[in-house]
């Protein structure tokens, strides 16, 4: 009679590791999952990978959208009496609005750009902001020829009565742009319930 080995199998062979290892190896993919939904971002202007250098100060001229078709010239605008930014005049909806006080386009902070949904006329510029997608790209042109290009994170729409300031506005220590526009149900009396904002982070400079 053949007697089974009392022997232990190798700690390499064991069920405990074989669990271990497994359990490592789906870290690692989840998280090359989450990190790797962007495209990479350009070589910043040492040549190097990773993100860009922020751009000197610069007034911004055009606003490109290009997986919505929005390629639209860039009127500065300050804060209302209100403590309100400002929009483009209603008789010109294909107008963007920069928050000239801020920073320009590929500059270190929170920059902001805000237009119309529609006005009497028909649709505005930002008709379907809301549509764009994460991983979009938007491109703000500048008056010293360079472009900052941003990459959307996220898109979300709030209720104007519960607007998250510090969220949307609070400072940032690289080089961010939140879109602004109307969204939600809209009263003739008081307009739209809602905004739309999209988030986005500069991802290269040219």
């Amino acid at each position: 009679m053949v007697r089974r080995k009392d022997r232990r199998r190798p700690w390499y062979r064991t069920r405990a590791y074989r669990l271990a290892r497994t359990a490592l190896i789906v870290a690692v993919l989840a998280t090359l999952v989450r990190c790797g939904g962007h495209a990479p971002t350009a070589p910043d202007q040492a040549g190097q990978a990773g993100a860009p250098r922020p751009l000197p100060r610069s007034p911004a001229t055009t606003l490109r959208v290009p997986s919505l078709k929005i390629d639209a010239p860039v009127v500065g605008m300050r804060l209302g009496a209100d403590g309100h930014l400002g929009t483009p005049p209603l008789d010109k909806p294909k107008l963007v609005g920069w928050y000239q006080d801020g920073p320009t386009p590929g500059e270190k902070g929170t920059a902001v750009a805000v237009g119309h949904r529609d006005t009497l006329t028909g649709p505005a510029v930002f008709a379907a902001l809301a549509q764009v997608a994460r991983g979009s790209h938007i491109e703000a042109r500048r008056a010293d020829g360079r472009t900052a290009v941003y990459t959307v994170d996220r898109v979300k729409v709030f209720d104007k009565s519960t607007f998250p300031d510090k969220e949307v506005y609070g400072p940032s220590r690289r080089p961010e742009l939140r879109v602004l526009t109307c969204g939600g149900l809209f009263n003739r009396k008081t307009g739209y319930t809602s905004n739309v904002v999209v988030f986005a982070h500069l991802t290269a400079t040219r």
